[in-house]
């Protein structure tokens, strides 16, 4: 019996849906595995962030301690990248975070379907973090926003710097993206490729069936490990947002 890991990331239409919702300009589109995810991931988000913070408990539920600790971690995260004039863009990169880590996670269950796989949905939101960010910088420095690209260097350097400072920066929706899409994209493939060694060496029955053993221990390893890898894939994904708006904020004046 052969398995293909990569068919863990196809997406296809969801819920039987095979008809497409509507057409933009003659293109179909569907409501897919990857939209029904979402949809879930941004419920339950909102769920737990509601129904576990509820005023008057004189002692905290377990999941009102871990909503508050994700609070203070985010607030704290921005107030150290971006200083006092970041935490007004706390719901931001709360939302921004919260549905990263939620993505990772709801993705390990298994038979789910791991949306930040999708370079797709990891550009978009790289994009919006981007579009963020130059909005923010023209908003309080006007067309000095541009002296970003400037950096403090001689005169004879800036000819080279200047074009490096300009591409860097464009490159970095790809670059914030990638680096999501890859982690999560590389991790389920190992975990399936592994679980696909158990399937054949259990099905081969005798010596060989005792010889799945030693890939069955290793995706509890790598299971464990892609916890913390989408654990950490979030908050990459959070300090780098900050760290983009605290450029935008304070040009080169602060770090």
């Amino acid at each position: 019996m052969a398995m293909n890991p990569m068919e863990q990331f196809e997406v296809k239409p969801a819920l039987g849906l095979e008809h497409p919702l509507f057409q933009i300009a003659g293109h179909p589109v569907y409501f897919t595995n990857q939209a029904l995810l979402m949809v879930i991931v941004t419920i339950a988000a909102a769920l737990f962030l509601t129904l576990a913070v509820k005023p008057g408990r004189l002692v905290p539920t377990r999941g009102q301690s871990m909503a508050e600790m994700s609070y203070e971690f985010v607030a704290n995260m921005i107030h150290s990248a971006t200083g006092e004039d970041g935490l007004r863009f706390f719901p931001f990169v709360f939302s921004l975070f919260i549905f990263v880590l939620f993505c990772n996670f709801f993705g390990m269950i298994p038979g789910s379907f791991t949306v930040t796989s999708q370079i797709a949905v990891t550009f978009a939101l790289a994009s919006l973090v981007i579009l963020t960010v130059i909005i923010v910088g023209f908003m309080k420095h006007g067309f000095g926003f541009l002296k970003l690209f400037v950096p403090h260097a001689p005169w004879y350097l800036l000819i080279l710097l200047i074009p490096i400072e300009i591409i860097s920066f464009f490159t970095r929706p790809l670059s914030l993206s990638v680096r999501l899409f890859a982690n999560m994209l590389a991790g389920h493939i190992l975990l399936q490729v592994f679980a696909g060694f158990v399937i054949l060496l259990g099905a081969a029955g005798g010596i060989m069936s005792v010889m799945s053993v030693g890939p069955l221990v290793m995706i509890v390893a790598f299971m464990l490990l892609e916890f913390l890898v989408a654990g950490l894939q979030a908050y990459v994904f959070a300090i780098l947002t900050c760290i983009y708006l605290n450029e935008a904020l304070h040009l080169h004046d602060h770090h």
